[in-house]
């Protein structure tokens, strides 16, 4: 019916991506080392205890130069290479050195917005943008037609998804809510979709607004791009594994 194309995390919420070849998942887990940090900006009420919602953090809806960040993770070490455009590489350990990460992002934060602050981690738990611990999933028919709809071509990293099928039809994802799928030898159980914010309007080479997603959607009827999964049985998943859904 359709195969696993890409794997995408994020290990500090909307400071960088990364692609892999391949992961394993947990059942009631985010996908590993994804949202593992997140950047509180000053007026924000997280201390690193508990999920919060994404408002508390420095992110691509209003800072939309983050969105240019891309990522690598050393996991035995905890350590980061950060790139972007209009940046020098940043080397850092996110949990001993989240300062020097604040400062090297502030050249592309707004003034008019609150200020990055500080960096937490919530241990088992990835500060996704749902209030339960998800991966996202994406349908490339769906982004297709989204850039159809603009008459331009999008990168798939404006959407910060997980999980990218291919082979289906467009919007084929949401007849999935409230079911469950399997992508390899995982069941993951589809519980939302995923709202869209001003993020996605930034191109991620640039971190420059460039593309109207937000109105593209609404000719639809919604912002919506994406669906929120919860892992029901563990295992491994890597690029090609079938899909199997209704």
């Amino acid at each position: 019916m359709g195969q696993l194309a890409q794997i995408w995390r994020h290990p500090v919420k909307s400071h960088g991506h990364e692609a892999l070849s391949q992961v394993s998942l947990t059942a009631g887990q985010t996908l590993p080392w994804d949202r593992t940090w997140a950047v509180a900006h000053e007026a924000s009420k997280a201390d690193g205890s508990a999920w919060v919602p994404c408002a508390n953090f420095s992110r691509g809806s209003k800072a939309p130069g983050l969105m240019a960040i891309s990522a690598r993770l050393d996991e035995e070490t905890s350590t980061l290479t950060l790139t972007h455009p209009d940046l020098p590489r940043l080397t850092v350990r996110p949990d001993e050195e989240g300062a020097r990460l604040i400062d090297w992002a502030r050249p592309v934060m707004p003034a008019d917005r609150a200020a990055s602050a500080r960096v937490i981690r919530v241990p088992g738990r990835g500060m996704t943008d749902s209030a339960f611990p998800s991966i996202s999933i994406g349908n490339l028919a769906t982004h297709r037609a989204i850039e159809q709809k603009l008459g331009q071509s999008l990168d798939v990293r404006r959407w910060r998804i997980n999980l990218w099928l291919d082979g289906l039809d467009a919007w084929k994802e949401f007849d999935w809510i409230g079911q469950e799928i399997r992508v390899g030898n995982v069941s993951l159980r589809i519980r939302e979709p995923i709202t869209r914010c001003m993020a996605t309007t930034a191109n991620p080479d640039t971190g420059i607004r460039d593309a109207d997603t937000l109105g593209a959607l609404k000719t639809w009827g919604h912002t919506d791009m994406g669906i929120y999964a919860e892992v029901t049985t563990s295992g491994k998943i890597a690029i090609g594994d079938s899909l199997e859904a209704s």
